[in-house]
């Protein structure tokens, strides 16, 4: 068979790219300049003080293409560095929440401490980005950085801090609204001013990483080899993650959020050939920094013809899931043989008898306390006043929203847990939320005034369409979980994407969007909260006929066969009311709650082991758990408030952190 690994190398590549940059800079000059490229090279040094577009040329133009190279060239020297000091082809600073934390760094200092600022940008994102990458460690370190973990780490570390970065702009929106396209990944420039700040500061950090080049090779050889020839590991693995998160915190210090040229330029030269650390550190940083100079010429090439203003680092983090997709498969994660059995964590004694009654009067008391307490103007309110109903008018259809979605998120939750195997599953861990999330905005902005049965509709084919990937990506390494949790990581990338081109756009509708997507149910009336109320109701007594499936399919494959069940019919049907429970239920608190693998897992330590008792248990704290959320959320910052699906996220990732533990 023909032999194409002769045809492509990083440096040919790299000769192709800059072909292709260079091109797509003439025509860019051209378009947007009216200028020669010999004038437009005068402009760089020299521009004449009476032409406009020379003027433009010189101070915004000429520094975009720069910032593009220094930035692209940063981040994939920090992500060669990062993935050769933990072993792991998917690190990246992305993917390690090192690009977040930096940038939710940035956020609070802009609000709270702007003086912090003025004394060094790349200080305060390097806190914000080293405080990650701590997380990401501490989550990790008793796996011994497993490369799986590490991202699972990165990723749920990626979603808190993406949390609350989401709450301080839904707090602050005037404050923060010149930083919501420069978070997404903005790379205009109006002077040389980031060029002046970023040039010198990357140097240092190539001088350092070539100056380690020697003691940083040791580590492609195991731990005793590497103590064997002196070489401290400790603090090796501490210098060199330290010099990639001061160069990802100095590059997020002047564009924002740059998505995946960390990952993708050292993933493409390592396929090129490239194996020692010298020629992957060189080319992957060139490879990095043509490829966001081509991707953002690209992007201003059809600028002209798009409806909205599409950030550069969201178009990254677009094309770059893609390839996350296409990585997971080549992977060595482990074993990849099929799984015949589970490891889902069982309590140590079946549930009383009693204790469902106990949680449905759990329920009803946090019911009572979401719809006859509260603050208000005049303070703390613990019953309305005689005949007066317009606070439970109000508060009534946000609870039933909650409990109802509660309850398909956890219903969903469970079905998958079981069918899967996996007991990290859930629809926003895998990304049939996240799924869901993008088919809903694109029908919101393409599908003028859709009624609810349309948006349900199309939710639930963006579930099954995110399914259908999960099946094709996993179907012959078994569901092996490693693999189902890195597709979710890569599906969650695309939506973080797509949550980026809403945020910059700069559409009235965003506003509306954003509240959707944190998970307020401020916009949801009676008649909606009674629909998913019945709903939940309806759908979770579907699943009765299908306890003995849920019972037989964790037994593995081969058992549930033996004793009658149509393995491939039956795994269909159940993954597609998956995706019917989630398109329900983001369609009303957003896809970012947790609710669907903090509820099973509950359910299961208290004892609720069999399918149709696992079902019953998980439905109730799903629902207890939202309403419970949906009220903190109102009394935390009143008369501010924190949506829902935020306070419950932010409390499932708490669990999703323990849970790394006995993955």
């Amino acid at each position: 068979m023909f032999d194409t690994s002769c045809l492509m190398t990083p440096a040919r590549t790299c000769l192709l790219l800059a072909l292709l940059t260079v091109g797509l800079g003439w025509l860019a000059l051209a378009d947007q300049t009216q200028l020669s490229l010999p004038t437009a090279l005068q402009a760089l040094f020299s521009p004449a003080r009476d032409d406009i577009a020379q003027i433009v040329a010189h101070y915004s133009w000429w520094p975009r293409l720069t910032i593009a190279l220094l930035a692209g060239g940063g981040l994939a020297l920090a992500g060669v560095l990062m993935q050769q000091v933990l072993r792991n082809p998917l690190a990246a600073p992305t993917t390690l929440g090192v690009a977040s934390g930096a940038n939710l760094g940035l956020l609070v200092a802009t609000l709270l401490a702007p003086g912090l600022l003025e004394l060094g940008r790349e200080w305060v994102a390097l806190i914000g980005g080293g405080l990650a990458m701590g997380l990401v460690f501490l989550l990790a370190w008793r796996r011994g950085l497993s490369p799986v973990v590490v991202v699972l780490a990165g990723l749920v570390v990626n979603l808190y801090f993406g949390a609350l970065g989401m709450v301080l702009l839904l707090f602050n929106q005037e404050a923060l609204k010149g930083l919501l396209i420069w978070g997404a990944g903005s790379l205009s420039q109006n002077s040389w001013d980031g060029v002046a700040f970023l040039w010198p500061r990357l140097l240092v950090g190539v001088l350092l990483a070539f100056a380690m080049l020697k003691p940083l090779s040791v580590l492609e050889l195991d731990d005793a080899n590497a103590r064997s020839l002196g070489v401290s590991l400790k603090y090796l693995r501490l210098a060199s993650l330290g010099l990639a998160v001061f160069l990802t915190a100095c590059v997020v210090s002047v564009v924002g959020v740059i998505g995946f040229i960390g990952l993708a330029a050292p993933a493409i030269v390592r396929l090129l050939g490239a194996r020692r650390l010298g020629p992957r550190l060189l080319w992957s940083g060139l490879l990095g920094a043509l490829l966001l100079a081509a991707t953002d010429l690209l992007l201003q090439r059809f600028s002209g013809a798009l409806p909205t203003l599409i950030p550069t680092g969201a178009t990254t983090a677009a094309l770059g899931a893609p390839l996350l997709l296409w990585l997971i498969p080549r992977l060595k994660l482990g074993s990849d043989r099929p799984r015949t059995g589970v490891s889902l964590p069982m309590a140590a004694r079946p549930a009383m008898s009693w204790l469902p009654v106990l949680l449905g009067v759990a329920l009803l008391i946090a019911t009572a306390l979401a719809l006859l307490s509260g603050q208000s103007a005049e303070g703390w309110q613990w019953l309305p006043r005689f005949g007066d109903t317009s606070m439970l008018e109000w508060r009534l259809p946000r609870m039933l929203a909650a409990a109802g979605a509660g309850v398909l998120l956890a219903l969903a939750g469970t079905l998958v847990q079981r069918v899967t195997g996996n007991p990290m599953a859930s629809p926003e861990v895998l990304g049939i939320s996240g799924g869901t999330a993008i088919a809903l905005i694109l029908a919101i902005f393409l599908i003028p005034a859709a009624s609810q049965w349309t948006l349900i509709g199309i939710g639930t084919l963006g579930a099954l369409t995110t399914l259908g990937v999960l099946i094709g990506l996993n179907y012959r390494s078994g569901f092996l979980p490693e693999r189902l949790l890195l597709t979710g990581v890569a599906i969650t990338a695309l939506f973080d994407a797509v949550r980026s081109f809403i945020l910059a756009g700069g559409d009235p509708r965003g506003q509306q969007v954003i509240a959707w997507m944190s998970g307020s149910t401020y916009y949801v009336d009676l008649t909606t909260a009674v629909i998913v109320v019945a709903l939940a109701a309806l759908l979770g007594l579907a699943t009765a006929p299908f306890s003995r499936w849920l019972d037989l399919l964790p037994l593995g494959a081969p058992t549930a066969r033996s004793l009658g069940v149509d393995i491939l019919r039956s795994r269909l049907v159940l993954l597609g009311l998956v995706a019917l429970f989630t398109a329900c239920a983001t369609l009303v608190v957003g896809p970012l709650s947790f609710v669907g693998l903090l509820a099973p897992h509950m359910a299961r330590l208290l004892g609720f082991s069999r399918a149709r008792n696992h079902l019953l248990g998980s439905a109730l704290l799903g629902a207890l758990l939202m309403v419970v959320a949906d009220w903190l959320g109102r009394q935390l910052l009143f008369p501010d408030e924190i949506p829902a699906g935020l306070v419950a996220s932010l409390l499932g990732g708490a669990y999703f952190m323990w849970g790394l533990r006995r993955l």
